[in-house]
Parts: structure tokens; sequence; C-alpha cells
């Protein structure tokens, strides 16, 4: 069986075909087309047409690539940018117009969700009780859980992107004044996250996505061409350091550090500030770095639970390069009931 993920994000479009072997996805194939859709959101939250048809093309492209591949499902959605766009609708319909796919808008906890059952499976049972880290380019997901699945997950407004946005804005250095505010609003809203947490003391912390890749490969951990299977790990200590120097450095300077990539040098700074207020705030010393992530759990849920009814996109099959690809239909797939938040440790 061969399956493919589009993942249309806010820095590019990421396309992942993986062949089943024994119900694990092996990567075959990947594409990644940038199209940086969070630098051009409107200060009204629209994201402007030309960049809505950018995205169109970008998904066009990949959706070729998996008709080429012969894949038998593709699962197509966008992350926050597009999910929280104050025109997501005229944005997916240019889309659906433009690449002749319709995206499904995940909500966040879902996504949280997704990632954890990736990080579990990478991790395994062996890891004991594990939280979850992942910085997008529009917000957060944290999830913790003793099992298989999460216990619980949310989803914070604290992507690297949207803070660039909101808080440092420009190529030059940040100001004091700017991080100071960025680190005020990053502990408020982490503040009830935390505390759950804390309370339910993990023994493993995983982080995935690019920003945490980038961030512990600033710090020392191997480079991404020594392959998966090398065991990265990223300090709060070395991260503290790490917030000090992107902070000191314009945007071009930060493009030649080790592991900041030129798509990912602006927003590098606020990406760097939640990872340490995450890490501070939830009593974390250090996380273990996991190469799996949400296109991996929504294969993993595809092929673990099966059913074609919990994928929330659109259920008609589209054509790709001459073969029928078939994208999920139905209802939502299971959420994390959102649970109390109790007491918690004075901090």
């Amino acid at each position: 069986m061969r399956l493919a993920v589009l993942d249309a994000g806010s820095n590019s479009v990421h396309l992942l075909i993986s062949e089943v072997v024994g119900g694990v996805p092996l990567p075959a194939h990947s594409l990644k087309g940038p199209v940086h859709l969070a630098e051009h959101v409107a200060t009204d939250g629209t994201v402007p047409p030309k960049a809505a048809r950018r995205l169109a093309a970008a998904v066009a492209r990949a959706r070729e690539q998996a008709g080429q591949w012969r894949c038998d499902r593709l699962f197509a959605y966008a992350t926050a940018v597009v999910r929280d766009a104050a025109n997501r609708d005229e944005v997916l319909e240019t889309v659906r117009a433009g690449s002749g796919m319709r995206l499904a808008v995940l909500p966040g906890e879902v996504e949280a969700e997704l990632t954890f059952r990736a990080a579990r499976r990478w991790v395994g049972l062996q890891a004991g009780p594990m939280a979850l880290l992942d910085i997008g380019g529009g917000s957060l997901e944290v999830a913790f859980g003793r099992g298989a699945l999460p216990d619980f997950a949310f989803s914070l407004p604290l992507g690297a992107g949207r803070l660039t946005r909101e808080f440092l804005p420009g190529k030059g250095r940040p100001g004091r004044t700017a991080l100071r505010e960025l680190r005020r609003y990053v502990r408020a809203t982490l503040k009830d996250v935390a505390a759950r947490v804390r309370w339910e003391e993990p023994h493993t912390v995983v982080a995935t996505s690019r920003m945490f890749q980038q961030l512990a490969r600033l710090c020392g951990a191997a480079p991404g061409r020594d392959g998966p299977f090398v065991a990265r790990r990223l300090a709060r200590t070395d991260l503290k350091e790490a917030v000090r120097e992107l902070s000191a450095l314009t945007a071009a300077e930060r493009a030649e550090l080790p592991g900041i990539s030129a798509a990912r040098c602006r927003q590098a700074p606020a990406g760097a500030v939640v990872a340490h207020q995450a890490m501070k705030s939830m009593g974390i010393d250090e996380v273990v770095l996991c190469p799996w992530a949400l296109r991996e759990g929504v294969l993993l849920r595809h092929l673990e639970q099966g059913g074609q009814d919990w994928w929330p996109g659109p259920g008609p099959r589209h054509e790709a390069a001459g073969r029928g690809i078939a994208s999920g239909s139905g209802t939502s797939p299971r959420v994390p009931r959102q649970l109390p938040l109790g007491r918690a440790p004075a901090d």
C-alpha cells in the first residue's frame, strides 16, 4: 500500500509519500514547496489572494506528484495559518479551484492528538508517561498521555510565525522591550496548560517540528544528514543561551548559524522563546527530539484504526495524473477529552 500526506503549512507545502511495510509507513518520496503564507497574513488576519493562489499552485504540484507515484490514498490538510485565517473559506475555495484538491482543516487539538500518536509510536511505551511539544508556524501543540493516545491535548496560539508577526516584525535585531513583551505573553498563555503538565510529572518529554529540530541543531545536536535514528536531545540551559544568541543577530546573520534555515531565520527568536518558556513553565530540563510528527500521525491513525469515516476532509475521489486518488471523508477523528486542570504546584 502506498499512502500520501499533503501538509499545507505556514512556510511550505510538504508532500510525504510512504510505503506501508508491516503496518509501518516508511518514507518513499518527499516534496516540499515554499509558500511563506505566514509572512503575508494581513493585520486583519486575512490571507491575500496572491498568497492563496501561490498555495493553490504548490498544492497542485504536490497532487501531481502523488498521482505520478500512484498513491492509493492522499490525505490533504491545512494547518493553523489557514485554519485561523479571517477569510479561510475563500482561501480553501481558491485552492480547490486552482488545484482540484479540497483541503481538510484539522482542529488544533486533533493535530496534537495525531502528533502524540506518532511520537509515542516512535519512542515506545518504555518512555513512560509522556508529554509532547510541537511548535508550528501558527500554534503550539501540547499533549500528555500514559498510553498510545493522549489523556489531554491542547493547541495554543503560540506559533513561531504568528508571534514573529505580532511581536518581532522586521529583519533586524529584536528590541529588548519587544522580547520582554513576547515572554510575558507566552508565559501568560502557557500558564494553565503548563500547570497541568507539571502536575502529571511526565517521565519523558518529546519535541517534534522543524523549529525544535533546528534549535536542537543550533545547540549541538547531530545534523539531519546523520539520519533519523541518531539520538537527539535539547537541554533547557542550552536553549536559554540560544535565545540570547538569536536575539542578538539580524535575520540574515541567523541564517548563517548551524541548523537555522533561511526560511525560518526570521521566526527563530520567537520559536526559541516559546520553546524555552514552555520548558521552564513545565519544569522540563530536557526534551527528546522525534522525527515523526503530524504527517506520520495521520498515516498511523489510518493504518491502526482503519475505516474511511474518521478523516474530516471531503469525500469525493480526485483524479491525478490519470489515476484516481481517494481522499478520506466523514467526521473528525477522536479528539482527546479536555480534562480539568485541577490544582497545580505553585510557581
